[in-house]
Formats: C-alpha cells, structure tokens, sequence
C-alpha cells in the first residue's frame, strides 16, 4: 500500500465520474493535484494508467504547465510577480528578501513544510507592482519593508 492510497482512491472516484476519458488529462492532472498537493512520479503513473496514455505523456504535461507541481509545497504559498511592471519596481528585491528571511530559495519548500516561495510572471494587477500573492490573498505595491509584516499576517515567524 503507497502513501498515496487514500488520495488515489479518492482521485478515482473522480475519474469514474467522467463521462469520457478522451482529453481529460488537465482536469485529471488538476483534481489530482488539488486532492494529493501535488503530483508525485506515482500519482503520474497512475493517471497515465488510468487514462491509457504514455506516462511521458502525463509528464510532458505536468512539467510543461508551471501550475503544476513535482515537488511537495508548503502550506503558505508565496509568490512573487517578477513580470516587468513588478520587476521593475523592485520585485526582485522583494523576492530577495523572502528568501533570506525564509531561509529558502525561489521554487523551493522549507523543511517544516510551512512555506513555498515562488516566482509568477503576472497577475493582472500591474497597477499594484510589485505584488505579491500569499494562499491567494493579493498584496499590493509590496516593499522590502512589507515582507515581515506580510508573513505575520500569515502566522509565520520567520
């Protein structure tokens, strides 16, 4: 038994429900991650096997598509905008400063599994450069000075 019994089984239920498994592979590749966190060689696998696709197939898709993850993440998700409106307003500095409070670099987990830090292109709020999204909340024209306090709001002690 895999420690991923439980949400495979779970990711099944899922894909019995569909009424064709021709050109599901996103939808399949998303519930999965949305159920297990992310997509780990054997739910690829699995998937694949299910779907009756190549597995290189799964895994052109999952590391093609920068929403997908092949690595566990945290539970606090950071990312910061490095597209131009945010870069050029000193995102990088801000991505900088993440990742020395942290202790963790842009596209790594920390070891508790408390915090990702990631890099996005964009957002759509270019009015707000630099932004930083934490779990989905949206922080607007963020400075270095920002970053303590954007991490206390999220429980972190970093």
């Amino acid at each position: 038994m895999s420690e991923f019994s439980p949400q495979i089984a779970e990711l099944d239920g899922f894909i019995d429900t569909l009424d064709s498994l021709e050109g599901k592979l996103i939808v399949v590749l998303h519930k999965a991650q949305n159920i297990v966190g992310w997509l780990p060689t054997e739910v690829q696998n699995h998937i694949a096997h299910r779907l009756r696709v190549p597995a290189s197939k799964v895994y052109g898709v999952v590391t093609f598509y920068s929403f997908f993850n092949t690595k566990p993440k945290g539970k606090n998700k950071i990312s910061v905008c490095l597209g131009t409106a945010c870069f050029v307003r000193g995102s990088g500095d801000i991505a900088d400063e993440f990742s020395k409070r942290l202790g963790i670099g842009v596209g790594e987990t920390s070891e508790d599994k408390l915090y990702s830090l990631d890099s996005i292109r964009c957002v759509g709020a270019c009015g707000l450069a630099p932004v930083v999204t934490v779990n989905g909340k949206v922080y607007g024209r963020v400075t270095v000075k920002d970053v303590d306090n954007i991490l206390k709001d999220v429980g972190g002690n970093a």
